[in-house]
């Protein structure tokens, strides 16, 4: 067994200074408030300064560190799992592109390879982006790969790995149908690179839809006389919100009205990170199409954002400076609200029975340990030696 000591407890309602966790192997054994008797352990982990929140879960990350899911390399796979308990994050749903259905197949068992043995984060499933999309909301998706919703091809890829999210526009021909299956299938769809109006929103709801995919961002805008999707995101009090607030994908003014008029269990903190995540500024490639960074800005030639190099942490630190939010409602947006969307068992928070998925951060929410299944797969004393 091991214990974190004298570290303020951070998890959904619950805000504990000076307290300590007690883990044995991958659980979490108990939470102790300051002045309880704690059992003698031969492992002790200083947490003095430093806050305790459950592991991040990203549901929505292409890449990072050079590595992209639709490399269909496992070895990719690691290297953006190494770079994701950099941020915190402990699971996290590799996410594919607008491709051919081989080149996601090769993507889907390089997932599989990878999560036989998982290095570093965790991936419980795959986030499908793509390729059902509306041709003129494409953005950084190919378009030369965009078609109809396909049953077929999501059950083949379903049986290769696990399908959590998939990402589609909801006007598409078949769309529905598509949505219905899916759901019954156990899959959650996600409206994504859309101009659908909110009444065929809801008829995609009332088929099983429940999220909207990095919301505000190639989606139908609020107007006074059609409120598209921007305004469901905002109004609608049961669908589930993807957030890259990254502060450009999102402005200030956006991120700050998003917290203030919809429900905090409804926000889900995302990367939407490419391969040029935790690199420097230059040439990328993301789906085939060429990349400008600059000044972590990701660009298109076109112009158009081309997914984020943002990390998990300093989303979330950025959503705190904006919001002033306690962290113990803040931080259902980190993991807890995924979790329970995505039908993810014992993750979420820091409690008795729970996964010691574990991220130990300083004030400034920069990421000191990083804890997965109870062992340590990220420490900055060690990259700082």
């Amino acid at each position: 067994m091991k214990l974190i000591n004298n570290v303020t407890v951070v998890s959904p309602d619950l805000y504990i200074t000076e307290a300590s966790i007690l883990i044995d192997g991958d659980q979490i054994i108990k939470v102790y408030r300051p002045g309880k008797d704690i059992p003698y352990v031969t492992e002790v982990i200083d947490g003095t300064g430093l806050m305790a929140m459950p592991g991040f879960i990203d549901i929505h990350t292409h890449g990072a560190l050079g590595a992209d899911v639709m490399h269909g390399d496992s070895e990719a796979i690691a290297i953006h799992a190494r770079a994701k308990v950099q941020e915190g994050v402990t699971s996290f749903l590799p996410t594919t592109l607008t491709a051919p259905q081989e080149d996601l197949k090769a993507a889907m068992k390089a997932v599989a390879k990878y999560a036989r043995k998982p290095e570093y984060a965790k991936v419980p499933a795959v986030h499908i982006e793509g390729p059902y999309i509306n041709e003129k909301c494409a953005g950084a998706q190919n378009p030369d790969f965009i078609r109809l919703p396909n049953s077929a091809e999501i059950k083949e890829l379903n049986d290769l790995y696990d399908v959590a999210v998939v990402s589609l526009a909801v006007e598409k021909e078949g769309a529905m149908e598509f949505v219905k299956e899916a759901t019954d299938l156990g899959i959650m769809c996600s409206a994504a690179h859309t101009e659908a109006t909110f009444k065929e929103l809801k008829m995609a709801k009332r088929n099983g839809l429940r999220h909207l995919t990095h919301f505000c961002n190639q989606m139908t805008p609020l107007h006074h006389r059609e409120i598209g999707l921007v305004g469901a995101g905002l109004m609608d009090n049961e669908l589930k919100l993807e957030l890259i607030c990254d502060k450009i994908h999102l402005c200030p003014d956006m991120i700050q009205l998003i917290f203030k008029v919809q429900k905090i269990e409804n926000l889900m903190l995302i990367t939407d990170s490419m391969e040029a995540a935790w690199l420097d500024d230059g040439r990328y490639d993301i789906g085939g199409l060429d990349v400008t960074v600059t000044n972590g800005e990701a660009r298109l030639q076109s112009g158009s954002l081309a997914g984020s190099t943002l990390k998990f942490n300093e989303g979330l630190r950025n959503v705190y400076q904006l919001t002033n939010i306690p962290l113990e409602k803040l931080v259902m947006t980190t993991g807890w609200n995924q979790a329970q969307s995505l039908g993810l068992e014992n993750v979420g928070k820091l409690e008795a029975g729970y996964k010691a998925d574990i991220v130990l951060l300083d004030n400034d929410f920069e990421i000191v340990k990083t804890f997965v299944d109870g062992k340590i797969k990220y420490d900055l004393a060690a990259v700082s030696v």
